[in-house]
């Protein structure tokens, strides 16, 4: 199931952008991505997003950035973008509470935000285009309870949680939802711990 979610999370956010930039010709949108520690954004979103985009607004010219898990850069390239005249920026922030500056940046100068995967909670997006990150947490959590109970592991039997970034506000929900899954369960997190950037090897 995990492979069809970057489609139709690209689906939402180019209908969004379509009907932002179909006005204009030859509008320039930027699509912001946060790392490479997972493969999706190079080999499945960008090209997702690239072709729909080509569907949606064939004069369009689509920017794509990596931030390679930099804030600092990502800022960088998102100030580069709007000096190439973006008129809408795709943003899968670094840092959630760092991207809310830029946020308020482009809405300063008309330019449409869209968070894209991570919320930005503290200066919300244009739009946020993501999943039910708290129930993806839940059934993730629901799925692994039914798995231990099926195998026979008794009541009482610990869980060592590995979380996402911690400065990714979608992770935080993520969390939530395991959580609120493993409540009442019989089974309990003995320890648990965030993921920086997330990176497999710091997991």
């Amino acid at each position: 199931m995990t492979r069809y979610i970057p489609t139709l999370a690209l689906s939402v956010a180019a209908a969004l952008l379509g009907s932002a930039v179909l006005a204009q010709e030859a509008a320039t949108v930027a699509f912001l991505m946060p790392d490479q520690a997972s493969t999706r954004y190079e080999q499945h979103d960008f090209p997702g997003f690239k072709a729909e985009m080509a569907k949606l607004c064939a004069d369009c010219t689509v920017i794509y950035q990596n931030a390679n898990a930099d804030v600092a850069l990502q800022q960088q390239q998102f100030n580069s973008v709007i000096t190439q005249g973006a008129k809408v920026i795709v943003l899968d922030p670094v840092d959630s509470a760092a991207a809310a500056a830029l946020v308020t940046l482009a809405q300063s100068q008309g330019i449409k935000v869209i968070a894209y995967d991570r919320p930005i909670p503290a200066v919300p997006a244009d739009f946020y285009v993501s999943f039910d990150n708290q129930g993806i947490g839940k059934a993730i959590a629901e799925s692994l309870v039914a798995r231990m109970k099926a195998d026979g592991v008794p009541a009482g039997a610990g869980v060592l949680e590995i979380n996402g970034s911690p400065t990714d506000a979608a992770a935080g929900l993520i969390r939530d939802g395991i959580h609120e899954g493993l409540a009442n369960s019989g089974y309990t997190t003995r320890a648990e711990f965030d993921t920086p950037d997330w990176a497999p090897p710091k997991a």
